[in-house]
């Protein structure tokens, strides 16, 4: 009797902390074998990356471009965009929707300033036709200082006051989120010590997004898990 391997989830992972979050769970329900690659560390093997079911990019503190600094961003961009070029399903969380946008060809740059915290998205029409329905009214987790550009073809479907481009879609396969919605409100005291030097240097008080992410936390997971479900369920299958 034959049976079907299970589906495969890999994500690229540039720091501990920053991981699948309540993301890993999900997919474990859904069928997915999950496992990780961690960046500068893990060689980009090209047949787990290219053969995996899903590829998930996820956060971390460096830039994009910053490729001359630290050169595994350049095998990340590359193949992400052999992902893309494929039509493979692909997940960017911030750090890593910026390397899908570069891989897709659009610019992505530093801003001088940050947004950390919790805050609401505005949706966009082509958002608020997407799984980023879910998410209206719920203030989501934002940790960044750079941005991207929409890659050409891309659906721009949120936007917050300061930064313009918060999610992208390419066709029903590939999303890029700049914010977090797979961090696990649980746990967010690892975000607070991992960023210590972030938060002091931006002027923000820890507390205030400690007592946040217990007030919107818990609806953020459910909306979030939403989300990530009907996107999950949207993908065409990998070949």
């Amino acid at each position: 009797m034959s049976t079907t391997p299970p589906r495969t989830a890999v994500a690229l992972r540039h720091l501990a902390f920053e991981d699948l979050g309540i993301l890993a769970p999900l997919l474990e329900r859904r069928g997915y074998r999950v496992s990780y690659l961690d960046a500068g560390v893990d060689p980009l093997d090209r047949d787990a990356v290219q053969g995996a079911d899903l590829l998930v990019v996820l956060g971390g503190p460096v830039g994009a471009y910053e490729t001359d600094t630290y050169p595994y961003l350049a095998e990340e961009t590359e193949a992400l965009a052999r992902r893309l070029e494929a039509g493979a399903p692909t997940l960017g969380v911030c750090l890593g929707a910026q390397l899908m946008a570069l891989a897709a060809g659009a610019d992505v740059t530093a801003t001088g300033r940050k947004e950390i915290g919790y805050s609401p998205l505005a949706l966009t029409a082509a958002g608020e036709a997407s799984p980023l329905k879910h998410l209206a009214g719920s203030p989501v987790l934002h940790w960044h200082g750079d941005r991207f550009e929409i890659p050409e073809g891309a659906e721009r479907l949120a936007e917050t006051p300061g930064f313009p481009n918060q999610a992208f879609s390419l066709g029903r396969s590939a999303l890029g989120l700049q914010f977090h919605l797979e961090a696990d409100h649980t746990r967010i005291e690892q975000w607070l010590i991992g960023h210590a030097n972030e938060l002091a240097a931006a002027g923000l008080d820890p507390r205030t997004i400690r007592a946040d992410a217990a007030t919107y936390g818990p609806a953020l997971a459910e909306a979030a898990e939403a989300v990530f479900g009907a996107w999950l369920d949207e993908l065409p299958p990998h070949s």
